[in-house]
């Protein structure tokens, strides 16, 4: 079995090292268009699990909810604050373990997150936690990484020069339907839409330099790996990004699908 509370340790640093917030701004529209499929009211209040900076929770806030932003990683909340400031939005920001959320049951009408919660060590304790604390008639929001998609591989490079914990499995089987219905089994109905986000570079190398800075667990796998260790998964991750490159003017596009998902209690 896993020691899930190493693991975590282990995932909160690497989530609080570079700055996540530099380049999980870049996905807002994931957020966007999730909040629309789970067609949210003025009013209703909102749960933000896993939000990072705060991208689902400001597109929570633009539509009138009442939000509560939570993290595990304070400085990434401390980014939230700043952003919904200058947006004029107010709202609670809280750290908080998503497979252990400060709340009573049913005391949201709706908890949200983008590529967020997937990551929490133990899936069926995490899906549990952002279910239990939606009323009943209430929705769960997800955006998450297919196992097939961009991230996902991605991923698996990674884990080639640096295995993930035994017993963990990947958070991108929050990406498909199958495991969905596993961890919401009480659901009254889930509803799950594959989308395509765009990834766009002035080339594989700008890219890779800006994850290796800014994005914590590629940071720390870098930072891990000797010379040949990081040769090899650099030549990887470059070889991936041409692979899926669709721009033909010398930049470099290309997508990464996900799976959004409206989960009804």
């Amino acid at each position: 079995m896993a020691d899930l509370a190493a693991v975590k340790g282990k995932q909160q640093a690497a989530w609080a090292s570079g700055d996540y917030a530099a380049v999980g701004s870049a996905i807002v529209l994931m957020a966007e268009l999730l909040l629309e499929a789970m067609d949210p009211r003025a009013g209703w209040r909102v749960l933000d699990v896993a939000g990072g900076s705060g991208n689902a929770s400001l597109a929570a806030a633009r539509r009138g909810c009442r939000v509560v932003s939570t993290d595990y990683v304070p400085s990434l909340l401390e980014r939230g604050k700043v952003r919904a400031a200058a947006e004029g939005y107010r709202m609670e920001f809280m750290e908080a373990d998503a497979e252990n959320l400060p709340f009573e049951d049913g005391a949201f009408d709706a908890a949200v997150s983008t590529v967020g919660v997937m990551f929490a060590p133990d899936q069926m304790r995490a899906a549990g936690e952002i279910f239990r604390v939606v009323k009943a008639g209430g929705v769960v929001g997800l955006a998450c990484w297919t196992p097939e998609s961009f991230v996902g591989r991605m991923f698996g490079l990674i884990g080639k020069y640096q295995a993930p914990a035994a017993g963990v499995l990947a958070p991108a089987l929050w990406g498909t339907r199958e495991r969905l219905a596993e961890l919401f089994p009480a659901a009254g109905g889930i509803e799950a839409t594959m989308r395509i986000y765009t990834f766009r570079a002035p080339s594989a190398e700008h890219w890779l330099e800006e994850f290796k800075t800014y994005f914590g667990p590629m940071l720390r796998t870098f930072a891990g790996l000797d010379e040949a260790g990081r040769a090899g998964l650099t030549a990887d991750l470059l070889g991936l990004v041409a692979e899926l490159n669709r721009s033909d003017d010398g930049t470099m596009v290309w997508d990464s699908e996900y799976l959004e998902a409206v989960v009804r209690k």
